[in-house]
């Protein structure tokens, strides 16, 4: 009875739950939603098509390339100051402020000014958080 309440963490493979969970749901609603839509995506093409017309291409591709660009540079970006989480608030500020003047309809500089706040506020509060109070290293 006592083993109920006696934990065990390995700290070589304790960052990779999170991960495999994530990845885990997605497959599962990705099979189901491929289980539920299949007639449509295994039909004659028309909603790949369809799909394809009247998505916002530019948004879609500005998002892809702005998050792999944002990933790649992190690394790098923290090695110059090891330790300290710098390189993700250094990638983050930029990243976050143009992801959303890349969603903005109107960007007019009235409509830009709180987008830009909470690109330098949201990020600082996440690196503060996981710095200082959860004492996580961040690249």
């Amino acid at each position: 009875m006592a083993d109920l309440f006696k934990v065990s963490i390995d700290f070589e493979t304790s960052h990779l739950i999170f991960p495999r969970l994530i990845i885990a749901i997605l497959l599962v609603l990705g099979t189901i939603i491929v289980i539920r839509n299949r007639q449509a995506i295994a039909g004659s093409g028309a909603m790949w098509a369809e799909t394809l017309r009247r998505m916002d291409k530019p948004r879609f591709l500005g998002t892809i390339a702005l998050t792999v660009i944002y990933f790649l540079l992190m690394v790098p970006v923290g090695d110059i100051w090891p330790n300290t989480g710098l390189g993700f608030l250094i990638c983050s500020i930029p990243f976050v402020a143009l992801i959303g003047v890349l969603y903005m309809h109107e960007r007019s500089l009235r409509s830009m000014i709180p987008m830009l706040i909470v690109a330098v506020v949201a990020p600082a509060i996440v690196w503060w958080l996981f710095t200082y109070v959860f004492a996580l290293t961040l690249p």
